[in-house]
C-alpha cells in the first residue's frame, strides 16, 4: 500500500472520532509529519489535487453526503413497505436497488471527504513550513 492509501485510510479514521474539523486535521497533521517525508507530501498533494472532481454534483455529495443518500433510502424502504404488504416479490427490485445506490452515495461521499481532509492537511503542513522561513524574529 502506497503513501495515498495510507493517508485516505488515515483520514477515514479521523472522520470516525466525534471532533471538529480543525481538531481532525491538527491530529491527522501530527500523524503526517512523522510518518510521510516532505518529497512524498508533494506527490500525494499533486495526486489529490489532479484527482479531485470540481463538479458541483461531487461537491453536493462530498458535503452532504447522507442528504443526497435519503432518497435512496426512502425508495428502499417503501419498496419493502410494499413488497411485504402486497405480497409482490418484484416491489423488493427496488429494495435492493434503494440500498445499492444509497450505499454508494454515502460510500463515495465518504471518500471525498477523506480526500478533502488530507488535502487541507497537507496544505496546513505547506504553511507551517514557509511560515516561518518567511518571518524573521523582531529583538
Amino acid at each position: 500500500m502506497g503513501q495515498y492509501e495510507r493517508l485516505i485510510l488515515m483520514a477515514e479514521d479521523e472522520l470516525t472520532q466525534y471532533s471538529t474539523d480543525a481538531r481532525k486535521v491538527e491530529k491527522l497533521r501530527q500523524k503526517i509529519g512523522l510518518s510521510v517525508p516532505p518529497g512524498e507530501q508533494r506527490q500525494v498533494k499533486e495526486t489529490l489535487l489532479a484527482e479531485m472532481p470540481t463538479d458541483p454534483i461531487s461537491q453536493i455529495v462530498e458535503n452532504q453526503r447522507q442528504v443526497v443518500a435519503l432518497p435512496f433510502w426512502g425508495i428502499a424502504g417503501l419498496g419493502l413497505l410494499l413488497g411485504i404488504s402486497f405480497m409482490q416479490p418484484v416491489d423488493f427490485i427496488a429494495t435492493f436497488v434503494g440500498v445499492a445506490i444509497a450505499f454508494n452515495v454515502q460510500k463515495w461521499g465518504w471518500k471525498l471527504q477523506a480526500k478533502r481532509l488530507v488535502l487541507q492537511t497537507l496544505e496546513e503542513i505547506e504553511a507551517k513550513t514557509r511560515k516561518p522561513a518567511d518571518e524573521k524574529p523582531t529583538t
